[in-house]
């Protein structure tokens, strides 16, 4: 039987851990090192991994394959995935919407996804671990960005399961840092603390808010920038210098893959020394056409250089203290995961904003991969006194739901729940005989979907047409462990099923648009308040019209007089006219013309039907609005 580990796939360096015997520990790999370069590199023979594919990039950067993880799960349309084609020195282009990587190896074009380089990595990553154990490993919990959209969640399971991997979860990365926190640090038998962890790696920045309170670990909140990490500090660097080179020479060897893959080496180098001095020069010799350069920079220049993504990083901590509405005198520590986190401006930054120093117990480079390797051993059902105690509990970043007939969304799964959850709900129809209901899938806190973020669209057809309100249809929202929605619907009537179409690359809301999202729901709240009431009193005023419609015959009525019936028969297309020319017709409109409507219906209603059943006939939950084409077709919900 194989055994369970914990993966960091990171965008520059990932790492491997197994928790066994009361311990965890990280898993060096063949050169003794205790993390691996994330890189893949092709050649006229064999591919070349980690350490060794880094030694070779300068001689040839065309065919070696880093910063992946930037890529996965996204659409080649999307700005980020176009800023970043202009630092790659690998060919990267669009194939069906989606980035693929072209490279020559063994003397032949060959063309890869995102999913499959990373594939390469995780695969290695496997035999660093089995070639350390001595046993094989079957099952991983691997770790992404907090800020990991659904397709780039997917898409990194997917990867996981072509290096022959069982996922036993995605976990976030700052949650899994949490875990190594704890672990180490935390007194389980004290009160709740609330911990910020800061991680900010080579590609992606996370935060998250976590109250651990007796070994339970609980997710507040999130934030984070995938596109922003070591390797746009370096970038920065880069872009100095190739200016400065630029002066000296009035060259431009941006043309040249190899000169900038030499410089990109250096500044990496140059901005890792400036951590722990306050100046840092170094030497290329032959960089570009015979050009020696020979050059230095001091820290404060570099600070410089960066000042603006400091900044970000910040604003981003101070956006997600306002989300969860805690100040920052509240916060017990604050964790720094991720190299770059060993930037003085960073730590500086920190400190001067809570007034107090980082927390720096954990090893930055291998937290994430320790709690992953943590979780892995709870999941596989290690029974170790030290973990049994650790619980993890992650949130949704947004509300999750559907629009019914009026436009209004129906929230399924509220913001904040704990993940995993899963949730079903009972809809009907809206219209007499419809044989088709598409059911919209949204994610927001506002009233009314058209507020929200569209996610996809679930239709379900050819059903046996009924009148309003008798088809059944059971819709389940089930957002899996790893963060993954899958939302279903089936026709009780027939048991026929049918799954939402989600675009796979779509993008979900991204943290600034999460971040707007739940500022206008708290904005407009008493607007958004204000639309509910007044819907809900037209459809109050709807629902009892259709009430009185099907109710009321006058070919077998026995006890409503001739004068009686045309009355009612009056006030029911009186109410209808009313209701076409009155759509947009205050709340109070609508409660009134109910009100006058129920003083003259009401009593002659009770002649024929018990008052019993008027009121509950009246206040049925109805509804799923449809048609036959699906272009009319809005979802309606109870």
């Amino acid at each position: 039987m194989g055994i369970a580990v914990g993966i960091d796939l990171g965008t520059t360096n990932s790492c491997v851990a197994r928790f066994a015997n009361d311990r965890c520990d990280i898993i060096v790999n063949d050169l003794g090192n205790r993390t691996t370069p994330s890189i893949v590199a092709f050649n006229n023979k064999e591919r070349l991994f980690g350490d060794v594919a880094k030694v070779q990039m300068a001689l040839n950067p065309a065919n070696t394959v880093y910063d992946v993880k930037r890529l996965i799960g996204r659409r080649f349309a999307d700005p980020e995935v176009r800023h970043d084609m202009k630092h790659l020195q690998y060919k990267v282009f669009e194939q069906n919407g989606k980035p693929m990587v072209e490279v020559k190896f063994k003397e032949e074009l060959k063309v890869f996804s995102p999913e499959e380089i990373s594939s390469m990595i995780l695969g290695k990553m496997r035999e660093v671990a089995e070639t350390s154990l001595g046993e094989r490993v079957t099952d991983a919990v691997v770790t992404v960005p907090a800020y990991f959209n659904n397709s780039q969640r997917q898409a990194t399971k997917d990867s996981a399961k072509m290096a022959g991997l069982n996922v036993l979860q995605i976990i976030n990365e700052p949650t899994a840092a949490a875990i190594t926190y704890s672990m180490n640090k935390v007194d389980h038998t004290k009160s709740k603390q609330i911990v910020l962890i800061f991680d900010l790696g080579g590609g992606t920045f996370d935060l998250s808010l976590l109250t651990i309170n007796k070994g339970v670990f609980r997710v507040m909140t999130t934030a984070g920038d995938t596109h922003l990490g070591g390797e746009d500090f370096n970038s920065r660097l880069v872009n100095h210098f190739i200016a400065e080179v630029e002066r000296k020479t009035r060259k431009d060897l941006t043309g040249n893959l190899r000169a900038l893959r030499r410089l990109r080496s250096a500044c990496e180098r140059v901005k890792i020394r400036l951590s722990s001095s306050t100046e840092a020069s170094f030497q290329i010799d032959c960089l570009f056409k015979g050009f020696d350069l020979d050059t230095s920079i001091t820290r404060t220049k570099f600070e410089e250089l960066c000042d603006d993504l400091f900044k970000i990083t910040m604003n981003l901590t101070q956006k997600v203290l306002e989300n969860a509405r805690i100040d920052k005198s509240q916060i017990n520590e604050i964790v720094l995961v991720g190299g770059s986190t060993r930037i003085p401006k960073i730590q500086n930054l920190i400190s001067t904003y809570f007034g107090k120093k980082p927390n720096h117990s954990v090893n930055p480079d291998e937290a994430v991969a320790y709690g992953a390797g943590v979780q892995a051993a709870i999941l596989s059902g290690d029974s170790s006194a030290l973990i049994q105690s650790v619980d993890l509990r992650d949130v949704t970043s947004l509300s999750l739901g559907v629009k019914n007939y009026s436009g209004l969304m129906t929230t399924l799964i509220p913001r904040n729940s704990v993940i995993p959850i899963k949730v079903t709900k009972r809809f009907t129809t809206h219209r007499d005989h419809q044989t088709v209901v598409s059911f919209s899938v949204f994610e927001g806190d506002r009233a009314q979907s058209k507020d929200n973020n569209f996610l996809g669209k679930c239709i379900m057809s050819n059903f046996p047409p009924a009148s309003r309100g008798v088809p059944s249809f059971a819709v389940t929202f089930d957002l899996d462990i790893d963060g993954i929605l899958n939302v279903s619907a089936i026709d009780r009537s027939t048991g026929k099923s049918q799954e939402v179409a989600i675009d796979y690359y779509k993008k979900r809301s991204s943290q600034d648009e999460i971040y707007r999202m739940i500022a206008e729901s708290k904005m407009y709240k008493e607007e958004d308040e204000a639309v509910v009431a007044r819907v809900n009193a037209k459809v109050d005023l709807e629902k009892y019209l259709y009430f009185l419609k099907n109710s009321f015959n006058p070919r077998s009525t026995n006890n409503i007089s001739y004068f009686e019936q045309q009355i009612l028969e009056k006030e029911i297309e009186d109410s209808e006219l009313w209701l076409q020319d009155s759509q947009a017709a205050s709340q109070n409109d609508f409660v009134a013309h109910h009100k006058a409507l129920k003083s003259v219906a009401d009593p002659i209603m009770f002649k024929e039907i018990p008052e019993v059943r008027i009121r509950a006939e009246a206040d049925t939950e109805i509804l799923c609005e449809g048609a036959n084409s699906v272009e009319e077709v809005d979802l309606t919900c109870a």
